[in-house]
């Protein structure tokens, strides 16, 4: 087993910063393992995140205080998944969180080996992990309709009822070719066919208010100005508007609206996900299963969806007070792997119906 020497890891820095230009010290965990420590590998677990460093850090210090296991954390923006195709069987990468599905089934397919865990397969549904368990699912967030209060009647609605000419100039979203938009297309791809979806979403162009442009947030703000009366955007943004301190007319947008599930009491309403591999040549590996297990635990799982207002994956764990104020989601359960596979396509479509145009 190659051991990561001190040389190792300055030439693995260097690379990182020069490939993603994007390397940030989470200020608590580093990669290079101490003297001692090169000794005793047993005792530690690497772990390559894009998750950013507040969200793992509880999960990671709750793990080391249950185990005793060490957990050596890089994080950084982009770049991560290349880095690991590149040093090969030299990586210490042992495992790789990341928030896109796309990304999880790149690794799943370049950069991670099969991971047998009764653990993993009881607590996360087969929808949210891979078929030969090469990637699993820890959290979700909704793709849903910000509705403005001033629509108190509307509670239900479906994602086909948004091409509706009856919302005709009342909705605003992102870019079409935005990746939460075309996951969201794409799965309506995979549920309706092309035809289908080509129509719906030349429906759906021809209601909106205005261009697409902004981020999540930013739409929801044009229903508070008055510009829109639905707004699609993720769940976990109404609770960074609601909490947001830093930029408190953020609060008076959330207070503008009320959230709908679209589809939630029929085929269920499209979720995104984060998620996990164990990376190939893993030279922790008995310490990786330990904590991919951890991270689907109740308490684990509980803990890692409140810090970012998400859904847990695993069923019996309850998201925060204040997620669950939104209510109950049903999550659509169409394979994950399935919608990714219709991303191309969905946006193909999406320029054929000049949706940001």
């Amino acid at each position: 087993m190659h051991r990561f020497n001190n040389r190792d890891f300055l030439c693995f820095l260097l690379a990182c910063f020069f490939v993603t230009g994007s390397l940030v010290s989470t200020g608590y965990l580093a990669l290079a393992p101490s003297p001692a420590k090169a000794n005793n590998a047993a005792q530690e677990v690497n772990v390559y995140s894009y998750r950013q460093p507040f969200l793992v850090k509880p999960l990671f210090d709750k793990f080391t205080t249950q185990t005793g296991i060490k957990v050596n954390v890089i994080f950084a923006q982009k770049g991560l998944l290349e880095k690991i195709k590149l040093e090969g069987q030299r990586s210490p990468a042992d495992i790789l969180l990341t928030v896109d599905i796309t990304r999880l089934l790149d690794a799943s397919k370049t950069i991670a080996q099969e991971v047998n865990s009764d653990i993993l397969l009881q607590h996360i549904p087969p929808a949210f992990r891979g078929q030969q368990n090469r990637w699993f699912g820890l959290t979700q967030r909704a793709r849903v309709a910000f509705v403005s209060n001033r629509l108190p009647e509307v509670t239900q609605l479906t994602y086909e009822e948004l091409a509706d000419p009856k919302w005709r100039g009342k909705i605003c979203t992102r870019s079409g070719q935005h990746p939460y938009n075309l996951a969201m297309f794409a799965a309506y791809l995979t549920q309706n066919g092309e035809a289908a979806t080509k129509a719906w979403l030349s429906g759906l162009k021809q209601n909106l208010a205005r261009k697409p442009s902004g981020n999540d947030r930013a739409q929801v703000r044009a229903v508070y100005a008055g510009e829109c009366d639905i707004a699609i955007g993720n769940t976990y943004y109404m609770g960074a508007m609601i909490d947001n301190e830093k930029n408190p007319e953020q609060k008076d947008w959330a207070k503008a609206v009320h959230m709908v599930f679209p589809n939630n009491h029929t085929t269920g309403t499209h979720v995104s996900l984060s998620g996990m591999i164990m990376a190939r040549y893993a030279p922790n590996k008995e310490n990786a299963q330990l904590l991919m297990e951890f991270l689907v635990s109740q308490e684990a799982q509980q803990i890692y969806a409140n810090l970012n207002y998400e859904y847990p994956v695993r069923v019996d764990a309850l998201p925060s007070p204040l997620v669950q104020s939104w209510g109950a989601l049903n999550p659509d359960t169409t394979h994950a792997a399935d919608i990714a596979a219709n991303r191309i396509k969905a946006s193909r479509l999406v320029d054929i119906v000049g949706y940001d145009r």
